[in-house]
This record gives C-alpha cells, sequence and structure tokens, in this order.
C-alpha cells in the first residue's frame, strides 16, 4: 500500500496483510487513536501524520456525521503498524466496542522522502570532493 501527501510531500510504502476496501468499512467519521510508540522517532512520527491525514474526517465535511461509530486503533510492535478497527454500539444504554474485521499488519518498506534527501546531496558532495582535490594538488 503506497500513502502519500500530494503534491510534493512525502510518500510510504507499506506490505499489508489483511486487506479490506474502505466501501467494506463504511466509515462516517472514525475516531484515531495512537500508541505512545509514535511520538519516539522521527519516522513515527511522520507516519502519524500522514495517517491522520488519510484516515482522519475533515472537520464540515458533507458526508460526515454528527456521531462517531468507529475507532481506529493504530499500535507499533516489532517496528510493524498494527491496526485495529473498532465498532461503537450502544445496546441498552451502555457503551460498547466491537472489534469489525480482523487484526491488521502493516510493515513500514520505505519512506521515499528520506530516499530523495540522501541521493540529493549527492553531486554537491562530488563537486566538494573535486575542490578538494583541486587543492590539495595545487598545494602540493
Amino acid at each position: 500500500m503506497w500513502m502519500a501527501k500530494s503534491p510534493s510531500g512525502q510518500s510510504v510504502k507499506f506490505l499489508v496483510n489483511a486487506v479490506h476496501t474502505m466501501e467494506e468499512l463504511k466509515l462516517t467519521g472514525p475516531f484515531l487513536t495512537f500508541s505512545s510508540n509514535f511520538e519516539k522517532d522521527a519516522h513515527w512520527k511522520l507516519l502519524k501524520e500522514m495517517i491522520i491525514q488519510i484516515f482522519g474526517t475533515l472537520k464540515e465535511h458533507r458526508k460526515s456525521k454528527p456521531y462517531h461509530d468507529h475507532i481506529f486503533v493504530f499500535s507499533i510492535v516489532d517496528d510493524h503498524i498494527w491496526f485495529r478497527n473498532y465498532q461503537i454500539s450502544v445496546p441498552h444504554n451502555e457503551s460498547d466496542k466491537m472489534a469489525r474485521g480482523g487484526l491488521n499488519k502493516m510493515t513500514l518498506i520505505e519512506i521515499r522522502a528520506l530516499e530523495k534527501k540522501q541521493k540529493a546531496g549527492k553531486y554537491a558532495k562530488k563537486v566538494k570532493a573535486k575542490t578538494m582535490r583541486k587543492m590539495h594538488e595545487l598545494s602540493n
């Protein structure tokens, strides 16, 4: 699965086990919750922000409902993002959460912006090395 912040943002590639389409989920406005592990490293913070932008419901969106019937829980275990979808139902005035669908696992494969930044300095390094060589030759 690819996630991207268009047009000039980062893109992230995941390997996803157990796939459900957004139409199967029939979401009207999910809550998103994240484990505290998402605050530890910069790449997890980036992924958290991308997930919020992709799965979050925009305020005042024309198809959003005034209630929330789903909770998405994202956790990090062994460098994998685990995703659980809970459906909220209220039978007999008791709040209840039911797991809907299976526990899904996403394995981070690459973050393209980091790769792009690493390759971006390649030319500058070559120019600097060439300049250093010339200075060394002139000093000898």
